[in-house]
């Protein structure tokens, strides 16, 4: 055993003898309280880095009554999260965004089936929660906020829970798609619709009738699919079994849209010559398909970012927050939707 492997931890007690202040001092001063002078804090901080000292988290967090931990919360099973490009992407901008807080504890699973999420949250473990994918009527956000933990939800919230939330602009994105196609000169235009109980799939939904409706088409080509891949394809196959005309798709998310793309292929039908196929998300998806995907495009890292960024302010005591962020989206077109001449 090494010199350096017997020496003791310094302690509060030997930072405060160094720096020549009271104990009390250097406690204020590593929990970042008022009532300290400038020259007592640069005193105690120039001591905390010759002892490399390293303050105790759980006496902190007696003190401050904050974790220094945030929450992000996932509502949906482990295979979907580590399956669908989305997820991964809402990680790396929560993970950007955290500035104050240096853990970040994920969790999984269907909230509105899961009591022990709830239970967690509120047990004084996290100072705040990002809450992602809600299905339905979920009550987590509402019960978190009743019980005082700062909560912010990615995707617009259904029903009457009041929390603030981060979203893109999910109605405008897919009528940009609705009208790309139309533009097109696609006569028969289908979706394949995101899940019923979730605000995402909803608001594409309508921003793609108005489309149709501007146009004067009806709208009556839509099936709903969950955002996998799986069942991209079989609402395709159902699509097609429906109308066979259909020269038109748009997929409310780019793994839905892969899934469509297979089952086309499946069908012998050329992808645009036959079929137009937009996606939204653009994500990592858009640009591995052949041919690459025309997709919507939202800035799914900076939905993690600014739900983050929100929850902060939040705890920070910030006044005057909106209560909702809306992030823009934009038509990016590639090849399966134009056709080389």
């Amino acid at each position: 055993m090494t010199e350096s492997d017997e020496r003791v931890a310094p302690t509060l007690e030997e930072v405060a003898r160094v720096a020549g202040v009271s104990r009390s001092t250097v406690s204020r001063v590593i929990n970042d309280m008022p009532g300290v002078s400038k020259r007592a804090k640069e005193a105690v901080t120039e001591a905390i880095a010759t002892l490399k000292y390293v303050p105790n988290q759980a006496a902190r967090s007696l003190v401050t009554r904050r974790t220094n931990s945030i929450a992000l919360v996932v509502s949906e099973q482990g295979d979907r999260v580590f399956g669908d490009p989305f997820f991964a992407g809402v990680l790396r901008g929560v993970s950007a965004g955290m500035a104050q807080h240096r853990q970040l504890v994920l969790m999984m699973g269907r909230t509105d089936q899961d009591e022990a999420v709830a239970n967690y949250l509120c047990g004084g473990h996290v100072d705040g929660a990002v809450v992602v994918s809600l299905h339905g009527h979920d009550t987590l956000p509402k019960r978190l906020a009743q019980a005082g933990l700062p909560v912010v939800v990615v995707g617009r919230p259904l029903g009457d829970i009041v929390v603030p939330y981060v979203d893109s602009d999910n109605m405008s994105g897919s009528l940009q798609a609705a009208r790309h196609l139309v533009e097109l000169g696609r006569k028969r235009i289908a979706t394949i619709a995101g899940p019923e109980d979730m605000a995402v799939g909803i608001d594409r939904l309508v921003g793609w009738r108005r489309g149709m409706s501007e146009a004067g088409r009806n709208p009556d080509l839509v099936v709903h699919s969950d955002f996998t891949g799986a069942g991209g394809a079989a609402a395709m196959a159902e699509l097609l079994d429906r109308d066979p005309t259909i020269d038109g798709v748009f997929a409310a998310a780019d793994i839905i849209a892969v899934g469509a793309l297979q089952t086309l292929a499946d069908r012998g039908r050329r992808v645009p010559d036959d079929v137009a196929v937009v996606g939204h998300d653009d994500s990592i998806l858009a640009t591995s398909t052949t041919p690459a995907l025309t997709t919507v495009r939202q800035s799914v890292e900076e939905l993690g970012r600014s739900a983050t960024w929100r929850l902060q302010a939040q705890l920070a005591g910030e006044s005057h927050l909106p209560p909702s962020v809306l992030l823009p989206t934009e038509l990016v077109v590639r090849g399966s939707t134009l056709i080389r001449t």
